[in-house]
């Protein structure tokens, strides 16, 4: 059994796609429907724009939307369409990809969306006052013990359970710096503060959980052609009211990546598909599903290694 897997934030590099968009019309349509849906040509950033423009999160998001869907168009068009799959899964935005590609969300629609969750994300606490640190060589219970124990009158939370020894923080910046110093105490290889503009995945969020909320409400969404493994549940979904009920919850609501790489692992998938810009999700997939194989498809020379 296969799933086909989408990256979240942190993939985005300058010229992502364009090898795909140059081998492939369905790949170049891509990027030209996700400009007209935002009005802007974003796939002119994407390609010779500068990475911190790139990086401001209400670009990232639709940008690796795009990849992703540029990868997954160039796949189609080799006849390996979303029939090769058993089950989509994205890591937080990717979870938008993971949609477009199974048929649930219209590509115009994913593109709105993203830039508005961009938008909101970010607006939703003030720069500086917010931050997140990824926390190395700790177990999920033991760091979301940590974030407990420390917040005292501030919000720290456990938001992305990567993978077995990668867990991610989220919250007030000096709640998070604590339980920051607090996990290298406890024993964790590292503790590194990451150059983010504000504390993802944690209840600060709410804000653009509200704005997300009425967003999806006005959108149709179709049931998955495979079903999602979503995010905040680590269980497979495919009724578009609990799809969208999810994608609210997914602004404050931790990433479990960790238990849906082992829950799929549990119901058979054997190879993994990440499809888009960079090689995050595979590194995970391997530290979790060690038997497991995994497969990076984000240039043609990617996808000609696969029919080969």
């Amino acid at each position: 059994m296969r799933a086909f897997v989408f990256p979240g934030q942190g993939a985005q590099t300058i010229g992502m796609g364009r090898e795909l968009a140059e081998a492939y019309p369905a790949a170049r349509d891509v990027f030209d429907q996700v400009d007209e849906a935002l009005g802007e040509k974003l796939s002119d950033l994407i390609w010779n724009g500068d990475i911190e423009t790139l990086t401001l999160t209400q670009n990232a998001q639709p940008a690796l939307m795009a990849a992703s869907m540029a990868a997954f168009r160039a796949l189609e068009a080799e006849g390996l369409g979303i029939q090769e799959a058993n089950y989509v899964a994205g890591h937080s935005l990717g979870e938008y990809s993971a949609l477009c590609a199974a048929g649930s969300l219209s590509l115009e629609d994913t593109a709105r969306l993203l830039r508005l969750r961009g938008q909101a994300m970010q607006e939703a606490v003030p720069v500086g006052q917010g931050a997140m640190a990824a926390i190395l060589g700790l177990d999920f219970d033991t760091v979301d013990r940590i974030a407990r124990d420390t917040a005292g009158d501030e919000v720290v939370q456990a938001a992305n359970d990567n993978d077995p020894a990668q867990v991610v923080i989220s919250g007030h910046k000096q709640a998070v710096e604590r339980a920051a110093a607090s996990a290298k105490e406890a024993g964790a290889k590292r503790a590194l503060m990451l150059p983010v503009s504000a504390p993802f995945h944690s209840v600060l969020m709410q804000p653009a959980a509200a704005v997300m909320a009425d967003a999806l409400a006005g959108v149709d969404i179709q049931p998955p052609a495979v079903p999602l493994i979503a995010n905040v549940r680590a269980e497979a979904v495919i009724e578009p009211g609990a799809i969208r009920r999810l994608l609210v919850e997914q602004v404050t609501g931790t990433v479990r990546w960790r238990e849906s790489i082992v829950n799929l692992a549990e119901a058979g998938v054997t190879e993994f598909w990440e499809i888009g810009a960079g090689k995050a999700l595979s590194g995970m997939i391997k530290r979790i599903a060690k038997e497991a194989t995994v497969k990076n498809i984000g240039t043609p020379a990617d996808i000609l290694a696969l029919k080969g």
